[in-house]
């Protein structure tokens, strides 16, 4: 289970994926309208209104911050103290590699190996992303049945294909969080999971030493169960853990709503916009990255088509997305790679 970053190569390789998918997804959004041209986007980005438009990229960082928070409350829990600085480190490095390589891939691994540079047992960090990947399933969960009660017209509002990738979306996220309780409450599973990738990647020649690494796998996993056996002691910690990741869903389904204010939308519509962006949010975890920013896309522009014209709606999407993911991803690798450099420079621990 050690945690290694990747090389510069791979690094720069997945980064110039995520480029090339960015610019296929804004040009298919951008076929959507025959209308949609350069200057129509650019009036459209100089009429809107700044204190809106802040307050979309204040959702982005908080979309960033509190997932951050939800890790640090398990490792606190454990008795590993960790500042702000360090959990807001924690949640780029997820967030950055979970874009950049397909089906998030990335994300915990990277997140892993900072916790573990800075002394965090390789056993507490797995049970705090397990924990945090638990709460954030919850989280989407609860904010997606929340709206289906409270707007439960707006289901009906999408298409058919929507409301099936939405469906899709309910079904994938039940099945994920049954899977993750399964690995919290059952190490013998992720042991004998790890075991076999471990054994697989040592026959491809890719690790050495396999009887050497599985010794230190069984150390490993022997620790881990004892601090998930403690979870159930710890249900403060499992509160906070969820509230903060129902606080990080909550932040970037904001971004769509200050987006819409801030283009002029009525505060009327703003409770159907908040349930649009739900279900979005949803059906988009139908399919891993890179398809879900496919269907991410159809979602908005198929729901919100009912509240905006259709070039209207195609400016819309492409600024939201914008700042919710492209500027929140450039910016999470930004933090990635000057955590990085510092702990290189400090020899080892940042």
């Amino acid at each position: 289970m050690d945690q290694t970053p990747q090389t510069p190569k791979s690094k720069l390789l997945w980064s110039l994926l995520f480029l090339a998918i960015a610019a296929a997804t804004i040009g298919a959004v951008a076929s959507q309208s025959g209308a949609l041209t350069l200057p129509a986007f650019l009036s459209y980005v100089s009429g809107l209104s700044a204190p809106w438009l802040a307050a979309a990229g204040a959702g982005m960082l908080g979309f960033v911050l509190f997932e951050g928070e939800a890790v640090l409350s398990v490792c606190r829990a454990f008795g590993y103290p960790t500042g702000h600085r360090r959990g807001f480190l924690y949640s780029a490095s997820d967030i950055y590699f979970s874009a950049i390589t397909p089906s998030a891939t990335g994300g915990q691994p990277a997140c892993a190996y900072f916790m573990v540079k800075d002394g965090i047992p390789v056993s507490v960090a797995a049970v705090a992303l397990l924990v945090n990947l638990t709460m954030y399933t919850a989280a989407i969960l609860a904010l997606g049945l929340g709206t289906l009660v409270l707007q439960p017209g707006i289901f009906l509002s999408f298409g058919p294909l929507s409301r099936l990738l939405i469906g899709l979306g309910f079904a994938a996220q039940i099945a994920l969080a049954a899977v993750f309780l399964l690995l919290l409450t059952r190490g013998a599973v992720l042991h004998a999971i790890c075991a076999k990738c471990l054994h697989l990647l040592c026959r491809l020649r890719l690790l050495k030493r396999e009887e050497q690494k599985q010794q230190r796998l069984a150390e490993h996993m022997a620790e881990y169960a004892r601090y998930a056996g403690m979870i159930g002691g710890h249900r403060g910690m499992l509160l906070r853990a969820f509230l903060c990741n129902l606080l990080q869903r909550a932040s970037v389904i904001s971004v769509s709503l200050c987006v819409f204010l801030a283009g002029g939308g009525a505060a009327r519509d703003a409770v159907r916009v908040w349930a649009v962006q739900c279900c979005t949010v949803i059906g988009s975890n139908t399919v891993p990255i890179p398809g879900a920013m496919g269907v991410s896309d159809y979602l908005m522009l198929d729901g919100f088509g009912s509240l905006m014209s259709p070039e209207r709606v195609v400016n819309f999407e492409l600024l939201n997305r914008s700042v919710s993911f492209y500027t929140c991803v450039l910016l999470c690798g930004a933090v990635t790679l000057a955590g990085w450099l510092r702990r290189r420079k400090r020899g080892g621990i940042a």
